[in-house]
């Protein structure tokens, strides 16, 4: 029935602003009219306002803010994507479930999403406010094969890719601030990205790329711990958006930008791209090390995506990993 479901929907999406007749509906997917009308009944009750036009059919006129797994599903075919989907209602971590599933061989890639999460994570080991339905907790998983140091600018390529998605989409330019976060035009945290992977000896054999995208609401609905400095896509952008529409295009963006990393053609476009989205060069910071703290003016990124300070005089330092805190 949850196929049914998403073909109906689907239906209801190619249409646009035209009614869909029940008649239609059954003659296309195969079913009665009555069987269509049940599954409509089904819909309503899960938040979607069909709203009839006499003699023409129904148009779909609302849909439900968070999640649903059969008009994600819709979304992803209308987009185009044939990568493996699953939405759960809750789990630990999307990035665990992958990693579970990479473990027990699941073929790969896959994506895996959460209605909430119950210990979503951040990088450090930071926690990732999860609970909050309508936004987006994704991991894709891999099995690349590359060598480790390929993977080098692979976050980085990967925010990237999803900030000119938004600009392209909307029209709104986030920014990227190395290594890991996306903010909204007014320095908000709108996404945080956690790459993860399992290495033999000269490869990667596993890798999980997880992304949590804060797509509706406000900043004053958020976790109290974090509304001073989170924002959502919905408030840059100035608009209602469908949190299924925009999670199935954010998964076509993300699986094109990773086709484009593992075929090279990735380089073409990340210099221009990182100019565009930088929030940090010109600034001064201090990077967090596993050893003393390091502080200078950033001076931008090289071809591998490491971090370039100018310390002091014309001393450079390039920094692989560490924690960015702007300084006054």
């Amino acid at each position: 029935m949850a196929a049914l479901d998403s073909s109906i929907l689907l239906a209801f999406l190619r249409a646009g602003d035209e009614p869909v007749s029940g008649d239609r509906l059954a003659r296309e997917l195969g079913v009665s009219r009555v069987a269509v009308w049940a599954r409509l009944e089904k819909l309503r009750k899960a938040g979607f306002v069909f709203t009839a036009a006499p003699r023409r059919g129904y148009r779909l006129t609302a849909t439900p803010r968070q999640l649903d797994p059969a008009l994600l599903d819709a979304h992803l075919r209308l987009a185009g994507v044939q990568t493996p989907v699953e939405l759960l209602p809750e789990c630990d971590s999307t990035n665990s479930e992958a990693e579970r599933r990479l473990a027990v061989g699941a073929e790969a890639p896959f994506a895996v999403l959460a209605g909430r999460q119950t210990a979503g994570r951040g990088r450090l080991g930071r926690r990732w406010h999860s609970d909050r339905a309508g936004h987006l907790y994704l991991s894709l998983a891999f099995r690349p094969f590359l060598p480790p140091e390929s993977l080098r600018p692979f976050t980085l390529w990967m925010g990237l890719a999803l900030c000119a998605h938004v600009e392209e989409r909307h029209g709104v330019r986030l920014g990227l601030k190395w290594p890991n976060d996306i903010l909204t035009p007014d320095g908000r945290k709108v996404a945080g990205m956690l790459t993860e992977a399992r290495l033999d000896a000269d490869s990667v054999r596993e890798l999980v790329f997880g992304v949590g995208l804060n797509l509706v609401g406000r900043p004053q609905e958020m976790a109290e711990e974090v509304r001073q400095i989170a924002g959502t896509l919905e408030a840059a952008v100035g608009a209602r958006l469908d949190p299924n529409r925009e999670a199935a295009l954010v998964i076509a963006a993300l699986l094109h930008a990773w086709e484009q990393f593992t075929e090279g053609t990735w380089r073409r476009a990340f210099r221009s791209r990182w100019q565009k989205h930088d929030v940090l060069s010109g600034r001064s910071v201090r990077v967090g090390l596993r050893g003393k703290p390091l502080a200078g003016v950033v001076d931008g990124i090289d071809e591998e995506g490491s971090l370039i300070l100018r310390v002091g005089g014309r001393r450079r330092a390039v920094v692989s990993s560490g924690e960015v805190t702007l300084r006054r």
